[in-house]
């Protein structure tokens, strides 16, 4: 029986054996936390038969527990991402997260937001991920800014700020978009830093958009429709104001400049980030005050204006730095 444990105990392969390694992607320009080297040792995924009798040990060794959290830990981490540890990464995030995720979408609202969650894993990994959570952290907080002012008035969002699928799908429609070409390489290598910048694009569009509409929602003085600068009601389709343009602003460049450091743009891209997100806001601002919900508009709500929105700075984007590398060649 001494040797029959023995031989099914969970024996790690050794530390130096390469084949194991998974290869890192070197397209990356800065080192993620969250990334690191991959630990080679496996679990076996079968238990050996000894005499033709199996029988499960009766209890796990202290190493034995620490082989499987390391291994745990590797799959979580594993680059390139893959779809396993992509799903597997959003459900420990997910479920960790959770009281603040009921706190800013409702129960569709979070479905929709996991799979962008996956969608962003598989494409851009924890760098990628930790982007789309400052947007949510960030927009969750500002749309709950002064809550009971902006129902009195009438422009608050839904459900006590609690966002739903339309509003989610709305917000990251682009970025999925990117995610998607990035996941299935389309355009080669030569685009892959493309697709990422307009990832990065349209979410610095969308949080500069969210925070200036609430900012001004709860602290603008004075609003002002962009089309005639006539001074309008606070909440009106197409009205800017000092406060709202400064913060949104303010987050766009904060944004853009978390991108930077996590290495998905580097320090150019984050003038491109910037510039686009406020030629975009303001192209939204127009589209709002003509057309959102206008006769022969009534299919133009939020969630489509928002789709267009982050769609045009992320083009933005895109065309700026093909501008800026065929001036370069």
């Amino acid at each position: 029986m001494a040797a029959a444990a023995a031989a099914l105990s969970f024996t790690p392969f050794p530390k130096n054996s390469q084949s194991l390694l998974l290869s890192r992607r070197t397209a990356a320009r800065f080192p993620s936390p969250f990334v690191g080297p991959l630990n080679p040792t496996v679990v076996p995924k079968y238990l050996s038969r000894v005499s033709g009798i199996v029988s499960l040990p009766k209890a796990f060794s202290s190493t034995d527990l620490l082989g499987f959290q390391e291994n745990a830990l590797d799959f979580l981490r594993a680059s390139p991402a893959t779809w396993n540890s992509s799903i597997a990464s959003n459900l420990l995030i997910f479920t960790i997260g959770s009281p603040l995720l009921f706190a800013g979408l409702s129960e569709l609202g979070i479905g929709s937001a996991f799979l962008l969650g996956v969608l962003t894993w598989r494409a851009f990994e924890a760098p990628g991920f930790l982007l789309v959570a400052t947007y949510f952290v960030v927009g969750t907080a500002v749309t709950k800014l002064k809550m009971a002012q902006k129902e009195s008035l009438g422009v608050a969002e839904k459900r006590m700020g609690r966002r739903g699928p339309g509003s989610v799908i709305g917000s990251s429609a682009a970025a999925c978009a990117c995610a998607l070409l990035s996941i299935y390489n389309i355009g080669g290598s030569a685009y892959s830093e493309i697709w990422r910048l307009a990832f990065v694009a349209s979410f610095c569009t969308k949080l500069s958009d969210t925070v200036s509409s609430e900012i001004g929602k709860a602290y603008g003085t004075t609003t002002y429709l962009v089309t005639t600068l006539k001074v309008v009601p606070r909440g009106t389709e197409g009205a800017v104001s000092v406060e709202g343009t400064f913060a949104g602003l303010l987050a766009s460049i904060l944004l853009a400049a978390l991108g930077y450091f996590m290495g998905e743009v580097d320090a150019s891209q984050i003038a491109i980030c910037v510039l686009a997100s406020q030629l975009a806001n303001l192209g939204e601002s127009f589209i709002g005050a003509l057309f959102q919900e206008k006769a022969g508009f009534q299919w133009l709500n939020n969630d489509a204006v928002n789709v267009l929105n982050i769609s045009i700075g992320s083009i933005l984007a895109v065309l700026m730095q093909l501008l800026i590398l065929k001036g370069c060649h």
